[in-house]
């Protein structure tokens, strides 16, 4: 078979604690976002618009949702004969069979499939940010400098770089140090967990490094710091687009919000750079006669019959008479009753808020989300406080 020139293995195996009840039953990649989407969807759709026609998406952490979600790949245009997407979980070996113990053991575990589909380079992706990137431009560029490694990077706030690989580069843009979350950041260059090795070069990186007893098997923790320390080429790629860590119930509300009015931070109606999804067929949207919606998103097969407001209904959403939803994110299937009341509210797929409920109030912000996990039903008249967890 023909060599490809870079292929992709997208991490997707996180359990995603930090999402509380939105990822008791599934994986963080595919939990929703932005009225019709997944969160996998910008990874992938990224791949397709950066002509990377193979991608690896290794599972663990409840992966059936993900799984049947992925399918064959066919709304990103990754259902190919020679490639394509492959959904990779931890498997037995005749050696043993165990989790994937750190980034890098998860790809070292799939060195088959970087040997069934040969290329010259490996792009590595995490499946739990929202950020539009053409791939293909950082692989010019890290072909250019002849690198061993690329690493995507975006400067932060200061006050956020320990939540981050911090690195400092030279005016080549080759990298001197790298820490992953440091105490005392040397600066804000901040790794966006993106990275591009020559596929020679992290295979042996990986072998090296499951061979050592002390490694945490992390790339961040391990094979870059390592790569660094040896002299190898490794080298920033400088992002200056929107790219948001959705990692917390705060980020991903934020995420949400900033899909809204006007100049929205990141554009879903780009025709040059779609953002591909799989959806249900659903009839149109439907707003009744006294249904009003301000500053908001809705997708397919909505109803609304009261008030949203600064808000993001996914799919087949109905808000009922007298009901007032704001400032919140409903996902796809549930049901606002009539006459309740969501402010600041985030709630999961396919839940039943009865009649008259109270999720949240006008004392709320976004760091006291009130957050419903998914299938859950409220009797009527239930008060759910500003974030409070209802798993």
């Amino acid at each position: 078979m023909k060599k490809k020139k870079c292929i992709a293995m997208l991490l997707a195996g996180g359990q995603g604690t930090r999402l509380y009840a939105l990822t008791s039953s599934v994986a963080k990649p595919a939990v929703s976002f932005g009225a019709k989407y997944r969160i996998i969807d910008f990874p992938l759709s990224n791949c397709t618009n950066s002509g990377i026609d193979t991608v690896g998406v290794l599972t663990q952490y409840q992966p059936l949702i993900l799984n049947e979600y992925v399918g064959n790949g066919e709304p990103w245009d990754l259902d190919r004969s020679y490639g394509g997407v492959h959904t990779l979980p931890p498997y037995q070996a005749k050696t043993g069979g165990e989790w994937y113990k750190g980034t890098a053991n998860a790809i070292y575990q799939n060195l088959h499939f970087l040997d069934e589909y040969d290329s010259d380079h490996v792009l590595i992706l995490s499946g739990d940010h929202i950020y539009k990137m053409d791939y293909s431009k950082m692989l010019s560029e890290h072909i250019a400098n002849k690198a061993d490694c690329t690493i995507a990077v975006l400067d932060v706030p200061p006050e956020e770089a320990p939540r981050f690989g911090i690195l400092d580069y030279d005016d080549k843009n080759r990298i001197r140090s790298f820490e992953e979350k440091p105490k005392k950041p040397k600066s804000n260059h901040a790794s966006m967990g993106i990275y591009i090795f020559k596929k020679d070069v992290l295979v042996k990186a990986l072998i090296d490094d499951e061979n050592d007893p002390a490694s945490s098997n992390d790339f961040g923790k391990n094979i870059i710091p390592k790569m660094i320390a040896d002299k190898m080429a490794v080298y920033a790629y400088m992002f200056s687009g929107y790219w948001k860590d959705v990692g917390t119930v705060t980020s991903l509300w934020e995420a949400n919000m900033d899909l809204l009015g006007e100049h929205p931070l990141v554009n879903l109606n780009d025709s040059s750079f779609k953002i591909y999804s799989r959806n249900q067929a659903l009839p149109p949207s439907y707003i009744g006669e006294n249904g009003h919606i301000e500053n908001s998103i809705m997708t397919a097969g909505c109803e609304v019959y009261g008030t949203v407001v600064n808000s993001v209904l996914g799919e087949a959403v109905t808000v009922g008479k007298g009901a007032v939803v704001k400032d919140s994110v409903i996902m796809r299937g549930t049901v606002i009753g009539e006459g309740a009341v969501v402010k600041f509210g985030m709630i999961d797929e396919n839940c039943t808020v009865e009649n008259n409920c109270v999720i949240g109030d006008d004392t709320s912000d976004k760091n006291h989300i009130a957050l419903i996990g998914r299938g859950r039903t409220l009797a009527p008249g239930t008060v759910v406080k500003p974030g409070e967890i209802i798993d």
